[in-house]
């Protein structure tokens, strides 16, 4: 099982999303922004390089069909800079939470979605 985290950054009453680029596995499917935990790194510096913590939500275990299995796990987040460095993703959008179900989400993280929209009414 691969570890690891996502931030959903928020900024004004908006959410980061970020899509994945066509050279990705999983290309094109939009994400929250993240990163695989390295080994004795705990979760939070996997996360703060960039980016504020604000508190941990509920995870998901996804596997793919591949047998890659992850367990996503997402923190309630806002950014300590706005310079965006696109090292991976195509683009990233700002979106209302009422939006977030308009993307095409990569499908380990629509649980994720689906928790934050609810919490956020």
């Amino acid at each position: 099982m691969i570890l690891v985290t996502c931030a959903i950054i928020e900024h004004h009453g908006k959410i980061l999303c970020a899509q994945r680029s066509e050279k990705m596995n999983l290309p094109l499917k939009w994400e929250f922004p993240g990163g695989k935990v390295e080994e004795n790194e705990d979760l939070q510096t996997c996360l703060k390089r960039e980016i504020k913590i604000n508190e941990r939500l509920p995870f998901n275990t996804h596997s793919y069909s591949n047998n890659k299995v992850i367990k996503l796990i997402p923190f309630r987040c806002s950014l300590q800079t706005f310079e965006i460095d696109l090292k991976e993703h195509l683009k990233v959008e700002w979106a209302s939470p009422t939006d977030l179900s308009r993307y095409d989400w990569a499908e380990a993280d629509i649980p994720i979605v689906q928790n934050y929209i609810q919490s956020s009414q």
